[in-house]
């Protein structure tokens, strides 16, 4: 058999939307999600949610510059989901930035200054106010875009591959 014989190329992507959702975000959380990952992708970013940090946390949007700039995203729904939540100074030590986004409906001066804040909704967000910049070390980035690029991909592979397990 020749190898271009070999080679089977599909013209029908079959995509799996159920894939798509986590199913660990209230529905205010997956709006303020879909509105910060629209800004920040008009600003140049690609996103991807539920990102497993070194650390064993998990971040809510971990965003990508083509400069190599990564953004945390930690989505705060309701005043009581941010009063339960302490460990978001820890996600500084896996980006450039970070970011709080939220509802409209959450008072914005509750929110910390020592991050960025995003206000969004299941249409769209605004920038409130942009993050101090701590540089990642060159490792760090490394690690972390290739931590990127391959959950990326095998998000892609299990959208057309419904059979596949996610690596988590």
């Amino acid at each position: 058999m020749s190898r271009a014989a070999a080679v089977f190329i599909s013209t029908e992507t079959v995509l799996d939307a159920e894939r798509l959702v986590d199913g660990r975000q209230s529905p205010t959380a997956s709006l303020v999600a879909r509105g910060a990952r629209r800004l920040l992708r008009a600003m140049g970013y690609v996103t991807l949610p539920e990102v497993a940090l070194p650390s064993g946390r998990r971040a809510d949007l971990m965003a990508l510059a083509g400069d190599g700039e990564i953004l945390i995203v930690e989505i705060k729904s309701s005043l009581a989901d941010f009063r339960v939540d302490r460990k978001w100074p820890a996600y500084r030590a896996h980006c450039d930035r970070l970011f709080f986004a939220i509802p409209p409906a959450l008072d914005a001066a509750i929110m910390p200054p020592e991050a960025g804040l995003i206000v969004a909704d299941g249409f769209g967000a605004e920038l409130l106010r942009d993050a101090p910049t701590h540089r990642l070390a060159p490792a760090t980035r490394r690690a972390l875009t290739l931590r990127f690029a391959a959950l990326a991909a095998d998000r892609l592979h299990a959208l057309g591959d419904p059979g596949l397990a996610l690596t988590p």
